[in-house]
Parts: C-alpha cells; sequence; structure tokens
C-alpha cells in the first residue's frame, strides 16, 4: 500500500477521531485548560536563529512506529528520550501523537516537553480547528500541516487559527505545486519531505530541487532520509541546516547519541 493510500485511511480515521474527542472534551472545555498554559515556547524562532548561526537546526522526533515500518523502539520512554535529546544538541522536538497508525499519545508530548526546556511540535494530522485548540491545550507549541491533506482554503484558515493561538506552524510539502501553495501564507517554517508519497522512494534531491525559489527569510526543513553524516553534509553544504529526524534515531540504542554522532561529530 502506498503512502497516499495510507494518507488517505488516516485522514478518514482522522475526522472519525476528532468526533470522538469533541464529545469527550468541548472547544470550552479546552479553552479552560489553555488559560492555565504558559506561552509557547518559540519553535519557529529557535530554529531559525540556529540556521543563522549555519549551525544544524534538529527537530528531533519522537515516535514509536510507523504504518510503513511497523514498530520502531520497543523500549519507549518519551521522557528520557527527550532528556538525551536537549543534551545532546537537539533545537526542538517532534511528538507522534496519532493512535492508530503511529502508536502515539498526547501523554508522550506533555511527558516529553515536561523533561525539557525544548519547544515541542505536536505531529499530527491537522484536519480541523479543533486540533489546533487542543494542541495549545497539551503545551504544544507548534503544528504539523500537510499540504498534501488539505484543500488551499482550509490550509489557510488552519494556518491562521494557529497564529490566533500563539502556536508556530510547520507547513510541509512534497512537490512544487504543494510548495507554491504553502508559500502564499508566507510560512516561517517549510518543512520539505523527501519520500514520494505514491512510490515511497526517498530522494534528497527533493529539497535541492525545490530550494532555489525559496525566499531567503523562510527557515527550511528537510525531512526524511537522513540516515548518515554524508547526508548532513551534503545538505549543509547546499545551505540547508534545518532537519528532521525521527527513525535513524528511534533506532538507536541511545537516541541522543545517535543525534551528536550525525550532526556534531560525536
Amino acid at each position: 500500500m502506498n503512502q497516499a493510500t495510507i494518507l488517505k485511511k488516516i485522514l478518514q480515521r482522522k475526522q472519525e477521531e476528532i468526533l470522538e474527542r469533541q464529545a469527550k472534551l468541548s472547544l470550552q472545555d479546552l479553552e479552560q485548560v489553555i488559560v492555565s498554559q504558559k506561552k509557547p515556547r518559540g519553535f519557529s524562532q529557535a530554529l531559525a536563529d540556529q540556521i543563522q548561526r549555519k549551525r544544524p537546526a534538529v527537530i528531533a522526533e519522537i515516535k514509536k512506529a510507523s504504518p510503513s515500518k511497523g514498530l520502531l523502539r520497543e523500549h519507549f520512554d518519551p521522557a528520557a528520550i527527550a532528556e538525551t535529546y536537549a543534551e545532546n544538541g537537539a533545537c526542538c522536538l517532534s511528538v507522534l501523537t496519532d493512535i492508530d497508525f503511529f502508536l502515539g499519545a498526547d501523554e508522550y508530548l506533555q511527558a516529553a516537553r515536561n523533561a525539557c526546556k525544548l519547544p515541542v511540535l505536536r505531529k499530527d494530522f491537522v484536519i480541523d480547528p479543533y486540533q489546533i485548540v487542543e494542541a495549545r491545550a497539551l503545551g504544544a507549541d507548534c503544528i504539523l500541516l500537510i499540504v498534501a491533506a488539505l484543500e488551499p482554503a482550509l490550509l489557510k484558515d488552519l494556518a491562521a487559527c494557529a497564529q490566533d493561538y500563539q502556536l508556530d506552524c510547520l507547513i510541509e510539502v512534497h512537490s512544487r505545486a504543494e510548495m507554491d501553495l504553502a508559500l502564499q501564507l508566507n510560512p516561517d517554517l517549510l518543512g520539505i519531505n523527501n519520500r514520494d508519497l505514491h512510490t515511497l522512494t526517498t530522494r534528497l534531491e527533493t529539497t535541492y530541487e525545490l530550494l532555489k525559489d525559496i525566499p531567503q527569510e523562510v527557515s527550511v526543513i528537510t525531512e526524511s532520509g537522513i540516515h548518515a553524516r554524508e547526508d548532513v553534509e551534503e545538505m549543509m553544504q547546499h545551505g540547508v541546516y534545518g532537519f528532521l529526524v525521527g527513525e535513524a534515531f528511534m533506532r538507536a540504542a541511545d537516541p541522543g547519541k545517535k543525534l551528536k554522532e550525525l550532526f556534531f561529530h560525536g
């Protein structure tokens, strides 16, 4: 099954999940939780500061499983993983909260964020403003918006909603057409996913091909396919200093040590 088909299945299930969650917690309930939340930690700014220094700005991912790769990490302790990431140079965290396809949980995000001072991305499939309010109530600092999963009008509405709730957005694209849509929103963060949705092949060239048309003030984050020090060095030679890495870390005995080896010559 290709990823485009998986994405369709995930989005169908996500619509059901949102209705289930709304039945348990109303928007009003979430708003009451937000009142007691501290100000977000500044996800985009943390990355921009590091990129400006021409240093690797790493969003280190915490995920237990994926639909394509199955279980990635049997012994899964989000707080301990967050700590080792923070100690070894991560700039931000990304935590999977999708339950059905990635074995994620809201509690994983909260545990990871409480374990360190890094800003945290809620990595999920956002298709409704309710999820943005929910992300803020959970303590997230940033949300993911996947252009391939959203109609242009909805993408724009969700980006505006995130801004209303002081959340940063990582807008993810896979192609030039998607990038053109994303750039209309004047994003701070643009994620380029090197994995083709239809063939599941990963090409780092996807990032290189799209780079030249991205304004300099946009922080570019390359996603998927970073497994070796050579991949990191090649990206930086092309002027890309923002990275989102999950699988390479999750399969390592010590995810933080692996981060240091890949990015900081540990």
